[in-house]
């Protein structure tokens, strides 16, 4: 009954992936078994998840000390992350082939020094293609500027995509733009773009945690409106989900789509990223629950992975009250809180946060290389 609650979720459209990996889970047939009995269609990495795959236990111990000596710490990163996401690419692959390419994704990311230049990022996402070497793999990109270009340079050179840190619709569709682009370029060419697929990941519950925490500052200093204020907590982010859905509904369709459809080109679907609550007055599936419909993933950790299993209801959500999604906004504007400067800021601390995942599994690696050496 509650592993249906899953496949329920996945009959409604949405494909469910999970946001963690380690090596543990690889090799002890933990995620095969995910896979049969919770309908999950895919994966996904960043620098957070593997600095802590990478502090826990010592799964990783025998491939670092048979590493070559002369390796810099990036490079043994490299190492065990993409022997990580290839496994993990093996172990989806019979969903990718399944369903044709359309899902059994797993993705890893560039690293966030690469953010701020385009070129970089290209190149560092051709060289992580070319040694993950798997058909179902996604190389995610952050979704500011420097991300677009590289986003359309990439799906032209017929790359997966995942682009990361999407806060602000209008970033969304920039992203959007780029992916259209990029296959029309390759059309144009003479490739084929019937597998070349991408997601756009919309993140969600840290606009309501950066938005609540302006409105608290609010009910604390302006009495007089603290009800009104207190009545847009938790609405944030779900009715700026829900915008960027609608933009999405727009973008794939009408004649310039269609001809790229005609092609076997395939949407670029909305991924809702940050799904877990971070405010325990919130229901803990809150993010899953009012985001369901067709086309889109949901990237969850293992533990609201659990808790929709356990509890979660099923209906199509993300189209419903797209209006009241508009109210929601104008009112935040109205109160003072501007969702462009929110967004904006939630980007560049995004990638800081990367960044410093990034740097301390990095550090993790050289302590382990000095203890090696000695």
């Amino acid at each position: 009954m509650t592993a249906a609650r899953l496949q329920r979720l996945h009959d409604a459209g949405q494909s469910l992936w999970l946001d963690y990996i380690d090596r543990t889970m690889l090799g002890n047939g933990d995620l095969a078994r995910r896979i049969r009995e919770d309908a999950l269609t895919g994966m996904t990495s960043n620098p957070t998840i593997f600095e802590k795959a990478l502090g826990e236990g010592n799964a990783y111990d025998a491939q670092l000390a048979g590493a070559p000596a002369d390796l810099t710490p990036w490079e043994r990163f490299e190492l065990v992350e993409t022997t990580d996401v290839r496994n993990a690419c093996d172990v989806f692959r019979p969903v990718y082939d399944a369903t044709k390419g359309a899902d059994g994704y797993v993705s890893i990311e560039v690293s966030p020094g690469a953010a701020s230049d385009a070129n970089a990022t290209v190149e560092e996402a051709h060289r992580l293609w070319t040694t993950v070497n798997r058909p179902n793999v996604m190389i995610k990109v952050p979704g500011n500027a420097e991300g677009v270009v590289a986003c359309q340079r990439l799906i032209a050179d017929g790359i997966n995509v995942n682009v990361t840190l999407l806060f602000a619709v209008e970033a969304h569709e920039r992203i959007i733009d780029a992916y259209i682009a990029g296959l029309e370029e390759r059309a144009k060419a003479g490739k084929g773009i019937d597998r070349v697929a991408s997601v756009a990941s919309f993140f969600v519950s840290r606009v309501d945690t950066e938005i609540d925490k302006r409105l608290d500052a609010k009910i604390a200093s302006d009495a007089a409106n603290a009800e009104r204020y207190r009545a847009l907590k938790g609405r944030a982010a779900i009715a700026n989900a829900k915008l960027a859905y609608a933009l999405f509904q727009r973008k794939f369709s009408g004649a310039r789509w269609e001809a790229l459809a005609a092609k076997g080109a395939r949407v670029q679907r909305p991924l809702w990223a940050s799904t877990s609550t971070k405010n325990p007055a919130y229901r803990d599936v809150m993010y899953v629950e009012q985001l369901i419909g067709p086309d889109t993933v949901n990237t969850l950790p293992p533990a609201t992975l659990d808790a929709f299993r356990d509890h979660g209801e099923v209906a199509r959500t993300v189209d419903k009250d797209v209006d009241g999604a508009k109210r929601t906004i104008a009112e935040l504007a109205a109160v003072g809180i501007s969702l462009e400067e929110v967004t904006a800021k939630l980007l560049r601390d995004g990638i800081a946060s990367f960044q410093k995942s990034f740097d301390g599994l990095i550090a993790n690696l050289e302590k382990k290389a000095v203890a090696g050496a000695r």
